[in-house]
């Protein structure tokens, strides 16, 4: 990377997008998932205090997640104006709508019926609290959606004109509708809950493994194993499917994703591991696959895609001289671990469901399982990383794709103060995110704290949501809730 404005601005730019993306897909998968554990708590009034218990743990973990990562959000928005205010003068009329809707339709959805959730959980009646708890998953989809909605239109704008030097919306059902943004929130949702499935394993398999309460974190690994499946599948289908829609809109970042230099022959392989010289523009070697890159693009045996040499040429016709080829080995090597992760995370997936359905009570006895789902948590953020920066270097050089360069689009700030933000910011957002996980993990080891067997003998068990019902103590959790 070069230590100028423009390398800086970019650098700055991804590692507060991607320190932020660490609470975002936690938070958006884990809001829908505590819903489906309330609304268990709801309907199965025989098991009330088991199901309420596992909402109220893994509600105090998505509170903490939440708190904190709503600081690391604010500084985004910001980030326009102090390193992009060029790219902001040119897009603001369009960009800043989904932003200003965001906040509109879905933060202010968030902190009140959180709060409502969260510190009215002894004094809402039982469907209110339901009620509360969906409206605040309901709202997370809705943020993510306008989020990444603005995402999309910069690799795929659509709705606008440009007058003099600025560009202008001129049809708002075609950004909204825009078929990239949909298809960038479709494998979103499909990684948060992925991300937030694995997590909720890991946790029920830790106290598992030390026999810890063990009539909730029994079933908070079966609805974590369900999440686990539809989340793999369905980022992983969405996944394919953005990337054969990458072959048609963007085939410069197609091609980063494949490294391949010149036009490939049908049927075309695909490379599983290559040497890529960029200076030469070629790859010293690549191990390939026949009839795997065919498959792939078209879901065919058949057909060929344009290689990087030949889009050079088509690129430098359609938008002027430069170099519109992308950093390919951060496209490639990404593009591939965040797919063998993905496929990792798919097989433990159904691999626990298949134990499930074989051992059916013996899942949780399986200790081979259990320590495997300790060491699987951390990986869906990995290829949730991989994906985000295979996704926006594979569009380089544009900032908004054909109408916008990166260099373009940044602010007149001196190399010095683009320097000084970049390390004030890294080491506000090393702590913060040290503190989520140090608060996540004390409260993750601490479990459940019931009360002793003697007093809970002594007077029967207020129903679920009912005055008295205490749930998981929070007062009694050494993680500070």
């Amino acid at each position: 990377m070069d230590l100028d404005v423009v390398g800086l601005s970019r650098f700055q730019f991804a590692s507060t997008s991607i320190f932020h993306f660490f609470f975002v897909s936690l938070t958006v998968g884990l809001a829908f998932l505590i819903a489906v554990m309330e609304t268990f708590a709801f309907v199965r009034k025989d098991r009330a205090q088991v199901y309420g218990d596992m909402t109220n743990f893994f509600g105090h973990l998505f509170l903490i997640n939440f708190a904190v990562g709503i600081v690391t959000g604010i500084v985004q928005e910001f980030q326009f104006g102090m390193n992009w205010s060029e790219y902001s003068r040119f897009v603001g009329n369009i960009f800043g709508v989904p932003l200003a809707l965001e906040v509109l339709m879905a933060f202010f959805l968030e902190s009140t019926f959180i709060a409502l959730w969260w510190f009215g959980k002894d004094r809402l009646r039982p469907w209110m609290r339901l009620g509360s708890i969906w409206l605040v998953a309901i709202g997370t989809q809705i943020s993510a959606f306008w989020i990444v909605l603005a995402n999309g239109w910069m690799h795929h704008p659509v709705g606008y004109e440009v007058v003099g030097d600025q560009a202008f919306l001129t049809d708002f059902s075609a950004v909204v509708f825009n078929y990239k943004a949909w298809l960038y929130f479709a494998h979103v949702q499909g990684s948060a809950w992925t991300v937030a499935a694995f997590l909720v394993l890991g946790i029920s398999a830790y106290h598992l493994l030390r026999r810890q309460n063990m009539d909730v974190f029994s079933r908070s690994l079966r609805i974590g194993l369900v999440f686990a499946a539809i989340g793999t599948v369905f980022s992983a289908t969405s996944g394919h499917r953005e990337a054969q829609v990458a072959r048609h809109d963007q085939p410069m970042k197609f091609a980063a994703m494949e490294a391949q230099w010149e036009t490939s022959e049908s049927p075309a392989p695909w490379s599983a591991v290559a040497a890529i010289n960029m200076e030469q523009r070629r790859n010293d070697f690549s191990v390939e696959i026949p009839y795997l890159g065919s498959l792939l693009a078209y879901n065919s045996l058949s057909g060929r895609y344009e290689g990087l040499l030949p889009l050079q040429k088509r690129y430098e016709a359609l938008y002027g001289p430069g170099d519109y080829i992308p950093p390919v080995p951060w496209v490639y090597w990404n593009f591939r671990l965040m797919v063998g992760i993905g496929m990792l995370l798919l097989l433990s997936a159904f691999g626990g469901l298949f134990l499930w359905w074989r051992k059916r009570g013996g899942l949780d006895e399986t200790r081979w399982y259990l320590r495997a789902l300790l060491l699987l948590i951390p990986l869906p953020w990995v290829a949730n990383f991989c994906g985000w920066i295979t996704t926006e270097m594979g569009r380089q050089p544009f900032m908004v794709y054909g109408l916008l360069k990166v260099q373009e689009g940044v602010s007149a700030n001196t190399t010095t103060e683009v320097l000084v933000g970049l390390i004030g910011l890294w080491v506000i957002y090393l702590a913060l995110i040290g503190l989520d996980i140090y608060l996540l993990s004390v409260t993750a080891r601490a479990g459940i704290h019931r009360k002793p067997e003697a007093q809970i003998l002594a007077a029967p068990a207020p129903a679920y949501g009912a005055p008295g019902f205490q749930g998981y103590d929070r007062h009694d959790d050494p993680g500070g809730g």
